[in-house]
C-alpha cells in the first residue's frame, strides 16, 4: 500500500481487514492482537478494518484511536488512513482541538476520538467516557494503566478491542497478559511478517534486513519478542571508523554530564548530510584521581569547540547546575537532551548502520566505550549496565536530539527526517 493506492492484499493483510465479518470463522472473537516485524502493512489494514467494522455494527457511537502520542497516532495512522477513505466513499470532519474525527458513510456518522498513552498520567484522559470499540496502535509502548482504562471503556454491546504492535521484551506485561493468554481472552492472533506487506519490493525487504541487527533484528525483522542480550551496538567494529574530513557547514556538541562519574562530551560536524563526531572530551575522576567544577567543565567545552560556532549544545537533561553554567556565560545555546534510553538505542543503531552519523579515528573514548557498553542481562526488562555508557549516552542524546522530532516514537532510516536546533 502507497498513499490510496493498493496493490493485491496479503492473506494475512487479508484475514485482518475481514475477522469480524459473518462469513468469518473468528467472527465471534472478543479482540484482535497484530505484532510482528516491522513495515508489514499491519498498521494501516488494522486501521481499515477497525473503521469498517465500526460502521458494519454501530451508528452514532463513539470509539477511540490510541497512540504513545497524538503527533504520532496522527502521522501512523489518521495520515495514511484518511485519504484512503475518502476515495472509498467515506467523509469526514477533523476537529483537531478536540482531538475527535466524525466519519460519515450513507448517513451514519460515527465519532473517533484520539488519544495518547505517553505515561501513567495518561489514563486520566480516557477515564468516564463509554466507547464501543477502541484501536491500541503500539500498544506496547503504551502503560499499561492507560491500556486497561482504555479498554475498561468499551462498555457498549457488541463493542470489540483491536491491538498493533512491535514486539518487546519477553517479560513485557502486554506479551505476558495478552498474546500469551490469548485464547482465555477468546483474541484472534496474528503474527506479521514483512513478506506479509505486497507492496514492499525485495529491494526494500533486503535494506530492512541489514537495517537492525542482535535482538532488534529478530525483533523487528523477525517480529520475535527475546531479550537483549550482549554489546548494545554489536556490528559496530574498526572497519567503521574514518578520518575527519574538511568543509562542515554545522557544528554541534552534545554533553552527559557527571561529578563523579565521568563527563563526555562530543564534537559533531555535517558534511553532506552526514554527522561526524571530529573530537571529544572525556574526564574521569576516579581516573584522574580530582573532580572538576561547572565552571572548569565549561572551560573544557570552550577548549573543544576553539572557533568553530556552535549551533547549540545538547545535555543530558538532568545537568541542571551545567546547564545554567552555560546559559550563563551567555556563548553558547544550551537544549536538553531528549532521554528516551530504548528509543534512543535503535535511533542510534540505526544511525549508525545505515551511515547517518559516523566515527572519527581521534575519538578514541567512545570507540573503548563502543567494546565495553552491554545490556544487563539479569533485568527483567531491556536496560543497559550503567558502566562505560558516558560517551554512549551524549552520542544517544544527540542522534534523539538532532536527526529526529522529539514526538516521533519510532524511527526508520527509509524515512529520514532531521530537526535543526
Amino acid at each position: 500500500m502507497s498513499g490510496s493506492q493498493f496493490k493485491t492484499f496479503s492473506q494475512k493483510q487479508l484475514e485482518l481487514l475481514t475477522w469480524w465479518c459473518a462469513q468469518s470463522p473468528h467472527r465471534d472473537r472478543d479482540a484482535i492482537i497484530c505484532d510482528g516485524a516491522v513495515r508489514s502493512g499491519k498498521t494501516v489494514c488494522m486501521s481499515l478494518s477497525f473503521v469498517f467494522w465500526a460502521f458494519y455494527r454501530f451508528s452514532e457511537q463513539s470509539f477511540a484511536l490510541c497512540g504513545k502520542t497524538i503527533t504520532g497516532l496522527r502521522r501512523n495512522v489518521v495520515t495514511p488512513l484518511l485519504p484512503i477513505l475518502k476515495n472509498l466513499g467515506f467523509t469526514f470532519t477533523e476537529r483537531r482541538a478536540a482531538n475527535v474525527l466524525e466519519i460519515t458513510l450513507h448517513g451514519r456518522t460515527n465519532r473517533f476520538y484520539l488519544f495518547g498513552g505517553r505515561d501513567e498520567s495518561s489514563a486520566a484522559l480516557i477515564q468516564g467516557m463509554t466507547l464501543a470499540g477502541v484501536m491500541l496502535d503500539e500498544a506496547a509502548l503504551m502503560p499499561r494503566s492507560f491500556c486497561e482504562q482504555a479498554i475498561a471503556r468499551c462498555s457498549v454491546e457488541g463493542s470489540r478491542l483491536w491491538f498493533n504492535c512491535n514486539p518487546e521484551h519477553p517479560a513485557h506485561w502486554f506479551y505476558k497478559e495478552w498474546i500469551l493468554k490469548r485464547e482465555e481472552k477468546n483474541c484472534l492472533y496474528l503474527h506479521f511478517k514483512m513478506e506479509d506487506n505486497p507492496s514492499l519490493s525485495p529491494d526494500m525487504l533486503e535494506r530492512y534486513r541489514h537495517l537492525y541487527s542482535g535482538a532488534f533484528y529478530r525483533r523487528f525483522v523477525e517480529g520475535e519478542w527475546v531479550a537483549c542480550d550482549g554489546l548494545v551496538y554489536p556490528f559496530f567494529n574498526e572497519t567503521m571508523l574514518c578520518d575527519a574530513p574538511q568543509g562542515f557547514d554545522r557544528f554541534i556538541v552534545s554533553c552527559d554530564y557527571g561529578t563523579v562519574n565521568p563527563t563526555s562530551m562530543g564534537l559533531w560536524g555535517r558534511k553532506e548530510g552526514v554527522w561526524y563526531r571530529i573530537d571529544e572530551f572525556y574526564h574521569s575522576s576516579k581516573q584522574k584521581g580530582f573532580q572538576m567544577t561547572d565552571e572548569e567543565y565549561y572551560r573544557s567545552l570552550c577548549t573543544l569547540v576553539g572557533s568553530k560556532k556552535v549551533d547549540c549544545v545538547i545535555v543530558d537533561p538532568s545537568a541542571a547546575s551545567f546547564i545554567e553554567c552555560i546559559r550563563r556565560h551567555g556563548k553558547f545555546r544550551v537544549r536538553r537532551a531528549q532521554n528516551d534510553v530504548l528509543g534512543g538505542i535503535r535511533r542510534t543503531s540505526d544511525a549508525l548502520k545505515s551511515g547517518q552519523i559516523r566515527i572519527c579515528r581521534n575519538c578514541p573514548d567512545i570507540v573503548r566505550e563502543f567494546s565495553l557498553y552491554r545490556w544487563d542481562e539479569s533485568a527483567k526488562y531491556d536496560a543497559v549496565k550503567k558502566e562505560n555508557d558516558h560517551a554512549m549516552d551524549d552520542m544517544r542524546y544527540f542522534v534523539s536530539t538532532v536527526l529526529q522530532s522529539p514526538a516521533d516514537d519510532f524511527f526508520a532510516v527509509a524515512i529520514p527526517r532531521e530537526r535543526r536546533c
